[in-house]
This record gives structure tokens, sequence and C-alpha cells, in this order.
């Protein structure tokens, strides 16, 4: 079987553009566009420079994934999707946990404004339940069940409601895989280097290699490149792991 190549691989890499304001965010971008398939505007940076990011990174030729987890009632989350859309973001998210009717509703909304725009439709994905919290931390928010089984649920919701794909921890990939199939777009952050402890707020991680050979079609990656004390080796090696658990996925049984 053909190896994965490492542009193929770099492709599956998100970078995690959790800069305090647009003047950093151009350096991650000039740096490392080309080395990452895709960047990450999450809250911080949005709030900070707001639309103006995405520009900036679509001039740069790379791809945006919007990461602001829309979550409010349907008309709400449907009209920032449709907002979304007119910024031309390639991948954007909401909270699984808004409901099939506030997921379905982004996704005709997102389908129809690319429609009018010309465009093609960003992949829809719903975040199901955040990497930072455990078993522990749903119990004390007044979940009565665990992270694997609120994980699936919600990722079978989200799949009802016409959703691309879904946000998850690593270690749910095997579990959404077995239920959700092949086609089911599975985004994984959490990832860190395998060889030592998560040492953050980060819980429930995996390195990267294990993350593509379970199943992932793409990891996020934030701290572990930005704070390397060489960013562009830490993407390379991080883009090896990719490659390597691409191929070893592939030959499962």
């Amino acid at each position: 079987m053909k190896n994965i190549s490492n542009s193929d691989a770099a492709a599956r890499l998100i970078f995690a553009l959790d800069a305090a304001g647009l003047d950093e965010a151009q350096r991650w971008i000039a740096l490392l566009s080309g080395h990452v398939g895709m960047f990450k505007v999450g809250k911080e940076l949005f709030t900070a420079a707001g639309p103006e990011i995405v520009g900036k990174i679509k001039q740069s030729g790379s791809r945006v994934f919007l990461d602001l987890k829309f979550h409010d009632i349907p008309h709400t989350v449907a009209r920032a999707a449709e907002a979304a859309v007119k910024m031309n973001v390639d991948m954007f998210n909401v909270h699984a946990a808004g409901g099939e009717k506030m997921i379905a509703d982004a996704v005709y909304a997102a389908a129809a404004c690319a429609g009018k725009q010309g465009i093609p439709r960003p992949v829809v994905l719903a975040v199901t339940v955040l990497t930072s919290l455990n078993d522990a931390d749903l119990a004390q928010i007044g979940f009565e069940k665990t992270t694997d089984e609120l994980v699936v649920q919600l990722a079978r919701l989200a799949h009802k409601a016409g959703a691309s794909g879904v946000v998850a921890s690593p270690r749910d990939i095997a579990a959404l895989r077995n239920e959700l199939g092949d086609d089911f777009i599975i985004v994984t952050p959490g990832i860190r280097d395998a060889s030592q402890p998560a040492a953050d707020d980060q819980k429930r991680t995996m390195g990267a290699f294990d993350a593509m050979a379970a199943g992932a079609d793409y990891i996020v990656v934030g701290r572990p490149i930005r704070q390397a004390a060489d960013p562009l080796e830490a993407c390379r090696r991080i883009t090896e792991e990719i490659a390597r658990g691409l191929d070893a996925g592939k030959r499962r049984p």
C-alpha cells in the first residue's frame, strides 16, 4: 500500500492560532503557511482582531477553521452560520449541546448561504465534550453520563442533524468510528507529546500518531508548536507522525 505523503499529512494538521492580537497572529501565519493545513481562529483572537484575521489567513493561501462554538437559540446560530460563510471560512463549529434543531438550522443556513455566494459549503462540526472535561467534571455539572457515553450520544445527534462531523477528544475516536462509520469527520484537539504527561488544562489527550491511526481526520495542535524552540521542526515532526499514523490506520484489519 502506498505510504501517505508529507503534503497529504500536513493538510490534516490544524494550527491553533491562539494569538493575543493581529500582529502576533500575522507572524505565525507568515511562519507556518505551507507547513500546516489550516489555521484555527478561536474566541481570543477573533475577539481581538475580528473578521480581518480571517481575511489575512485567506490571503496567505491557507484555510480557516473558525472555532467560535456557536451555542444559542436556533435562529441566532443560523444567522451566525451565514456570517461565517460570508467570511469564506472552510470550517466552523457549533455546540452539539444546543440540540438537533440548532445544529440542523446552522447546517441548512450554511448550505443556502454558500449556494447564494457561489462558494463551497464549509465543513460544519459539532463540539461534543470539551477535552478539558472528564467524568468528575461532568458529574459536578450535573450530567449522569460518563464522557464516553455523552460524546457518543451528542455525536449521534449531530449526525442526525446533518453536521459534517464532530470535534472530540482523540480518546473518543474509536467509539465514534464504530458508531458512525468512516465518512463522518472527526477533528481532534488535545494532541500532546505522547511521551510526556499533559502539563496544562487538557485532560483527555493523545499523541498525533495514535490519534491518526485510531481514525482522526484532522488534529488540532497549538502549544506543542507555539511553545517549541523550533516551531517549524515541531511541525515537521508532527507531520511525520500524522503520515505514519494514517498509514498504520489504513493497515488495520
